[in-house]
């Protein structure tokens, strides 16, 4: 529990009290946000922050903030001048490493890097200085006001500004801005702790053109105009503890509107998009009221607002009171597809309002509760609104989508506990990417982990009951909420933070079960279970004996001890058992409760008591079995694989009232391309009560079944006499009716099959020319005029088809396809989507989803060979300017053409994109595009794959995508997915050199070292901590995630960084210089003649003037420091003092020259190590390492000033 409040800190902890120790030597409980300059034509900000802290412990020295990209003026203390140094060893992850290109080794630093900066870890990238005049106050435990004045000039993330490129003024454009990012992204652009932990209270103020709103936290105490009346201000307060993380804003010419049902709602959109507001938002006043009643409790915040903007980061972002999401989310009453799409979008935001804003949590390692909780209370929704068919077949596709990832990948661990380096304490050496930190997380792993939290929490609901877990939630909600309203006790705030053992307390003690077992089965480690299941029926015993396997020695598996449900349908009925689950493969001897049929003609109970007549000709005649299945409720995350016979799945498919058995009969009647399995997907499909998703899966498969029984299939291709019998005219079947899209069951059926139609084939594997007649007049006598929604996304699937229909060319003697040797049919197909895109120009449909699918329907006529393969229309599509679903349908095509023609050149042009285009998502989506479709991997031999290519990827994940932790994790898994884990094998090899493999206790040979005394790394590679202890070092690469192979080079950095700190201790202390200097400018302090980087003596200093002024390329800090002499001559701490006035001086003369040029610093620094943020000495300067940007601290001597500017 955080000490602080109004009274000393000492007083309120008890004794062996567990509540949350915070990892700072202060507490945070308020803080002001003043942005008094946005220009949106300059992109930039301007204002500052002031943070009202109380010490925790007697000797608070130095205080560390999170600030990112923003360039730092001033710090006061108190109204005292405070010295401050800023370095972030996440700008560049690894420096001066020409050889290195091994991604476990960029991981180990990186992983080094964010923790370097960790708030959790009580570190930031800004170390503030207390001045000494305030020594005393902060003995007495005394408040301190620390505000910072700094700017922002063309953030890259963080904020995101959009102004259009037209006439008049940026009202008028509809510019804005909005702040977003991944997980805590706040520090990139106001100074703050950037920490899901650390609450306190809020007052926001926003200055802005008199046309602009400012949307922000909290309540809108007042907005004020400046006296010319230009400009206006906007005032917010936050009473409800928030961590800064869940801090936002959007600034625009935002159209508003009060929710009519719910007056302390606000919605907000840009101009001209109020109708689609208006209509879309119209639902949310029922979600609110579903929240509330399941939690008994009331939305814990005064206000909500919702603001939809152009270039949203994700769909949705929930923040505290408000939540930002996509303007493309918005749409009319004419529109069926985006409407539940959208309406899961805002229940998913407010389900967040309550878990994640309201409720934070203690440490990374405890996100799994509020993402699980929050997902679960949403799934609650989904089975309400939408109906239990619904919420089923999302479970089960969530269930799925997690097994795969983690079948493929090795697992996701939910819980993260690290203990000290030891193998067992690296849960994730199967990953390419730490899981330490949500940073260093790959957006796919992330997204699979939210997936698995709320499945988890479903299961612990099957062990407890829905109304216990309830109760849970409404206990959490109701302390926090009593915490919240403690003004004076901020040391109460602690109960607003949710902890995985606290959460699992809560649980023991409202439900009074032990979930121990399950929270070590799923939550404390990674993997599914996989089944396999098989059966035989003992007539003479009248018993079922079922063999039930496991694998769980493949990658992402794990052994399953525990019951396990299976469901038994028998003549008589339908019977659960529970099995217990012990050994690997285990027979179960299931007792039948019905004898084989013996003529007997009577109904057949089904699960769910309905009673039904059955054609049991197809079974088994000396078996009452009908159907088997394993796990029914999926309370076990697995994956099964069920042998039963055609006939079982057959009466499952129609019989089962499950969806999910439903769609796994589907799933298994593919293997069975008969007649029987053929008249079952039939029956289906004309089934109007049979679940509509059941239905469309029911489509695809019957495709596939036509396409195995080809040779013997009789009648009208599958599905046409189907279709025509439901939506065509009775006169003339090949005239499609007039669209009424009233039932929203047909119209999805109606747009579907034409889908699955056209993947049929016939016996030379071309689509039948009667399907493509069939489709070509469903569209051409396609008419919208009498029904009340849109056909856009019908229109959109009719094109779909066509690409479906589409089969390879077969060329003659190579000749070169041009319009007029075009294959008729092709030649009808290429016109149509022609006539569809010019359509589009002059009446575009909703979201372009038109276009979208002509794109990719030219796509598959490239690649099928009928038209030539250029990737130049896709590039057009693709530029900055279009819709982003157009953009990004644009990308995939060239992405593709990059991978199919191996083309260098488009895959530049791919890469450029992902480095300079204006939109975060667009980037992040061709990154996520090249993992998925990659132009080569990393165990193919590719022309694509050269040097030029390894370097320009390490740069952009080592420097160039800083500014988005999104970003960066999506060019690690591309490298990855490239070149794999070690040194990507198209690099040269240079001189070989040997490494030590300590586990296995034997050199490897090393293609990436310099040749070096070995004798001497040895020791320093067995004991790389032998040294450290003198100064403090802390090793990036001992950390659970290391390498088998230790790189020579890290040795090497390692032995040249400690030889330089012992060298450090002998020169004499520069007051004033030493620790507040440019981390550029650090040869200032660096002997001629000192070790390089590898350990061998250079005749320069490592760290160059020249390089620091020029540059390399790499990204540049946006700091800037000078510093001003002190008056008084501090004692010196050292007997030497040879050297010290010419560092001082040239070290002064740089500062100076720099500030004359206008030019920024580059950073060039190694990682900066985590060290002690408890650090008990208050001495008032420090060397910082060359390498890592690691403090050492000497004893005080008279102080001295610093002043701003930085």
């Amino acid at each position: 529990m955080p000490p602080t409040g109004l009274e000393p800190a000492r007083m309120n902890r008890k004794k062996g009290d567990k509540g949350f120790e915070s990892p700072r030597p202060y507490k945070l409980t308020h803080q002001v946000v003043c942005i008094n300059n946005i220009n949106f034509q300059r992109k930039s900000v301007v204002g500052f922050v002031e943070l009202t802290i109380f010490p925790t412990v007697a000797n608070l020295n130095r205080i560390k903030l999170n600030s990112k990209q923003c360039r730092i003026y001033r710090v006061r203390i108190n109204d005292l001048e405070a010295a401050f140094i800023y370095n972030d060893p996440t700008l560049e992850v690894c420096h001066n490493e020409s050889k290195q290109r091994n991604l476990n080794y960029f991981s180990n630093a990186y992983a080094a890097a964010v923790s370097a900066v960790d708030p959790d870890a009580g570190n930031g990238e800004l170390c503030i200085k207390v001045p000494s005049e305030l020594w005393k106050h902060v003995d007495e435990l005394k408040v301190l006001k620390i505000h910072i004045n700094f700017s922002l000039d063309q953030p890259k993330g963080g904020l995101h500004f959009v102004v259009p490129s037209v006439e008049g003024s940026m009202a008028e454009r509809g510019a804005h801005v909005f702040s977003c990012g991944y997980q805590n992204s706040t520090r990139f652009w106001f100074p703050c702790v950037d920490s899901y932990s650390e609450l306190c209270t809020w007052k926001l103020e926003f200055t802005v053109d008199a046309a602009m709103v400012a949307v922000s936290n909290g309540d809108l105490v007042e907005t004020v105009y400046t006296h010319d009346m230009r400009k206006k201000t906007f005032h917010y307060m936050l009473t409800i503890p928030t961590a800064a993380s869940n801090i936002s804003l959007a600034i625009g010419p935002f159209e508003i509107l009060v929710d009519p049902y719910m007056h302390e709602v606000t919605h907000f959109c840009l101009p001209q998009l109020l109708p689609l507001l208006k209509h879309t938002t119209s639902y949310l006043h029922e979600v609110f009221e579903f929240y509330e009643e399941i939690l008994t409790c009331r939305y814990p915040y005064s206000c909500f607002k919702t603001v939809f903007i152009d270039e949203a980061y994700v769909e949705v972002a929930a923040y505290a009171s408000m939540s930002i999401f996509s303007t493309n989310l918005l749409h009319s009453a004419m529109i069926i597809d985006e409407t539940p799409l959208t309406r899961r979008c805002l229940a998913q935001s407010l389900a967040q309002q309550f878990f994640g804003c309201f409720i934070s949590r203690m440490s990374w390692s405890d996100e799994w509760v509020l993402k699980g909780i929050s997902g679960y209370i949403y799934g609650l929704w989904m089975k309400k609104t939408f109906g239990v068919n619904e919420y089923r077949h999302w479970i089960k596709e969530e269930l799925d989508k997690i097994v795969a990832y983690e079948l493929k990948t090795g697992g996701v661990l939910l819980h993260p506990i690290f203990g000290g380096g030891k193998e067992k304490d690296n849960p994730a050496s199967h990953l390419h990417f730490s899981i330490k930190h949500p940073h260093t997380l790959s957006w796919e792993y992330y997204t699979m982990f939210q997936c698995k939290a709320h499945l988890v929490m479903r299961l612990i609901e099957n062990r407890i009951s829905m109304e216990f877990m309830l109760q849970v939630f409404n206990k959490l909600l109701s302390l926090a909420s009593t915490a919240s309203s403690q003004k004076f006790q901020s040391h109460m705030w602690s109960q607003m933070l949710v902890s995985t053992s606290g959460f699992l307390k809560s649980i023991s003690n409202v439900s009074g079960k032990d979930i121990q077992p399950l929270i070590k089965q799923w939550v404390d480690q990674s993997g599914v279970v996989k089944f396999y299941g098989s059966f035989a029926f003992n007539r003479k015993r009248n018993v079922l004996e079922l063999e039930i396997k496991q694998d769980y020695t493949s990658p992402g598996t794990q052994k399953y001890v525990g019951p396990l449900k299976v469901t038994v349908q028998e003549l008589d009925g339908s019977f659960n058992h529970t099995l217990q689950i012990e050994e690997n493969s285990l027979k179960h001897d299931i007792p039948c409760h019905s004898k084989s049929r013996r003529n007997k003609k009577k109904k057949i109970p089904l699960m769910n008591g309905e009673e039904v007549d059955m054609d049991l000709s197809a079974m088994d005649a000396d078996s009452p079995l009908l159907w088997i299945r394993i796990d029914p409720d999926m309370s076990v995350l697995r994956k099964v694989e069920f042998e039963q016979a055609d006939f079982m799945w057959q009466y499952q498919l129609r019989y089962e009232r499950d969806v999910v058995a439903q769609q796994e009969s589907i799933l298994a009647l593919e293997k069975f391309p008969t007649p029987a399995s053929r008249l079952a997907l039939t029956d289906i499909l004309e089934q109007e009560q049979c679940f509509y998703r059941v239905r469309m899966s029911a489509c695809f498969c019957l495709a596939k079944i036509a396409n195995s029984m080809v040779s013997t299939w009789t009648g009208p291709p599958a599905m046409k006499s189907l279709f025509t019998r439901m939506f065509c005219c009775k006169t003339c079947p090949n005239i499609v009716k007039t669209n009424n899209f009233m039932s929203f069951q047909s119209y999805f059926l109606q747009k579907t099959m034409p889908v699955a139609m056209a993947l049929l084939r016939d016996v030379h594997n071309l689509c039948p020319k009667e399907v493509l007649t069939f489709i070509l007049d469903l569209i051409k006598y396609n008419d919208n005029r009498k029904n009340k929604f849109s056909d856009n996304y019908y229109r959109a699937e009719m094109i779909d088809a066509l690409a479906n229909s589409v089969t390879p060319a077969v060329s003659v003697n190579n000749e070169v396809r041009t319009l007029d040797n075009l294959n008729p049919d092709v030649r009808l197909i290429l016109e149509e989507i022609t006539r569809f895109l010019n359509m589009e120009k002059l009446l575009p449909s909703y979201r372009h989803t038109i276009t979208v699918s002509c794109l990719r329907a030219i796509r598959v006529l490239q690649k099928n060979g009928h038209v030539p393969s250029d990737p130049a229309l896709f590039k057009s599509y693709a530029e900055y300017g279009h819709f982003v679903d157009i953009r990004i349908a644009a990308l995939e095509a060239v992405v593709d053409y990059t991978k199919v023609d191996r083309s260098y050149e488009e895959l530049q042009w791919l890469l450029n994109m992902i480095q300079n285009d204006p939109v975060p998502y667009v980037r992040h989506k061709i990154l996520n595009m090249l993992t998925k479709n990659p132009p080569f991997t990393k165990n193919m031999e590719s022309p694509l794959c050269n040097e030029a290519l390894v370097d320009q990827l390490w740069k952009l994940m080592n420097s160039g995508t800083s500014h988005d932790w999104r970003l960066r994790c999506g060019a690690v898994d591309l490298y990855f997915t490239l070149f794999g884990l070690s040194r990507p094998s198209c690099l040269p090899l240079p001189e070989l050199g040997l490494v030590l493999n300590l586990k296995e206790k034997k050199a490897v040979l090393n293609p990436t070292i310099i040749p070096e005394a070995i004798a001497g790394n040895q020791e320093a590679a067995v004991n790389p901590s032998s040294h450290a202890q003198l100064v403090g070092f802390q090793n990036p690469f001992s950390n659970s995630q290391d390498e088998e192979e230790i790189d020579m080079d890290t040795v090497h950095d390692s032995q040249a960084f400690i030889s330089h700190h012992l060298n450090m201790l002998e020169r004499p202390s520069t007051p004033g210089l030493s620790k507040y200097r440019p981390a550029s400018s650090r040869s200032a302090l660096i002997p001629q003649h000192s070790s390089g980087c590898d350990g061998t003596p250079t005749t320069k200093p490592q760290w160059s003037m020249e390089l620091a002024r020029k540059g390399t390329g790499k990204e540049q800090s946006p700091l800037e420091m000078s510093m001003h002499p002190v008056a008084t001559a501090p004692l010196s701490v050292f007997t030497k003092e040879s050297t010290s006035s010419k560092h001082s001086d040239h070290h002064h003369h740089h500062h100076h020259e720099h500030k004359k040029k206008k030019k920024k610093h580059k950073h060039k620094h190694k990682h900066k190590h985590k060290h002690d943020s408890k650090d008990k000495d208050k001495e008032p300067f420090a060397f910082s390492s060359p390498a890592s940007g690691r403090l050492i601290f000497f004893p005080r001597p008279v102080p001295t000033d610093f002043h701003q500017p930085l």
